[in-house]
């Protein structure tokens, strides 16, 4: 496997070339995945054309399909699908540790309130419940 320089890791771009090559096999005489590659001029051009009668459409799947196509910051769309963290070798529970913590923390203490006003308003209901005496002469 070729190991990229920084340079060129800089220039790839964030989308997906697998997102890109079905956008182009199905809208691709309108432009579609030049308006997805960030391209909007060329697809308004490629939409009025209908791909330039099917010959730059052409062109276009097999640039993709190669690793060629590039997007609208002129970087090359390389990567096709978007990366997963469970397959990129880390656990989701490792990933964000820190954030997992403080959750669970801001958890705990909304929980706490909650028990605090819970316990309030069954004091507040345990006093509506019990009977009030009158005060004498105010029986009728």
């Amino acid at each position: 496997m070729n190991e990229l320089t920084h340079s060129e890791r800089i220039a790839i771009s964030d989308r997906s070339r697998g997102v890109a090559l079905i956008l182009a096999t199905v809208l691709g005489a309108f432009g579609g995945h030049r308006f997805y590659a960030g391209k909007a001029v060329s697809g308004v051009v490629m939409a009025c054309t209908l791909g330039g009668l099917g010959l730059w459409w052409l062109y276009d799947v097999i640039v993709l399909a190669a690793g060629s196509f590039r997007d609208g910051d002129d970087r090359r769309i390389l990567q096709w699908w978007e990366s997963n963290p469970l397959t990129d070798g880390g656990h989701p529970a490792l990933l964000n540790s820190d954030q997992f913590l403080d959750a669970i923390d801001q958890l705990r203490n909304e929980v706490g309130d909650l028990n605090e006003r819970v316990d309030f308003m069954e004091r507040v209901l345990a006093q509506v419940r019990e009977p009030q005496e009158l005060p004498p002469g105010s029986r009728q």
